[in-house]
C-alpha cells in the first residue's frame, strides 16, 4: 500500500492539468459563439447560437420558482412548459398573476421573453416577480432557446417572430 501512494499522486499530478483542460475545452464561456456575432447583434444572430443545454443549465436559476416539465404545476411562479406562443399571463389557470402582467397582454413571443427576461419590472411595472433579470443578452439567448424545446411542439414551432 505505501509503494502505491506515490504512484496514485505522481498519477494524479499529472492528470490534472489535463483534466482541467478538457473541462476548460468543454464548458462554454461565450467567448467563440460572441465572435461569431460581429458587431452590435441584435437579438436573432444571439437566437442563431443559442445553446439549449447551457440555457438549462441557467434556467436553474428560475427552477426555485418554476417548473418547465409538461404537467409539473406551479411553485411561487406559474409553470413555464409550452409557455412559448401562449398569451401572456395565461399558461397557468391556477396562478394568480399580478394586474401588471395580465395589463401587459399579447403573446410570448421569444422577442418579448427577452425584454421580460432583461427587466421583468421594466416590462410589467408592478410584476411581483422580483427576478433582477439576465443582462447578458447570450444567457437571456440560451434559456429562450431551452424554453423553446419544453414544448409541445419540442421546439420545432417557436421560432423567432417576423419582423413587425
Amino acid at each position: 500500500m505505501e509503494r502505491l501512494i506515490p504512484q496514485v499522486l505522481f498519477a494524479l499530478r499529472l492528470s490534472l492539468p489535463a483534466l482541467a483542460l478538457l473541462v476548460t475545452a468543454c464548458s462554454d464561456d461565450g467567448r467563440e459563439r460572441r465572435r461569431s456575432l460581429g458587431d452590435n447583434p441584435r437579438f436573432g444572430d444571439f437566437m442563431q447560437v443559442a445553446d439549449t443545454r447551457r440555457g438549462g443549465r441557467l434556467f436553474g436559476q428560475c427552477a426555485a420558482c418554476h417548473t418547465v416539465r409538461k404537467g409539473a404545476g406551479d411553485r411561487d411562479g406559474p409553470g413555464l412548459y409550452d409557455v412559448i406562443g401562449k398569451p401572456v399571463a395565461s399558461n397557468s389557470r391556477r396562478f394568480g398573476y399580478t394586474g401588471a402582467l395580465r395589463s401587459a397582454g399579447g403573446v410570448w413571443t421569444p422577442e418579448r421573453l427577452d425584454v421580460w427576461l432583461t427587466a421583468a419590472a421594466k416590462f410589467a411595472p408592478g410584476t411581483s416577480m422580483s427576478f433582477l433579470g439576465l443582462p447578458d443578452p447570450l444567457d437571456r439567448a440560451d434559456v429562450i432557446a431551452y424554453l423553446q424545446t419544453q414544448s409541445v411542439s419540442g421546439g420545432s414551432g417557436h421560432g423567432l417572430s417576423p419582423p413587425p
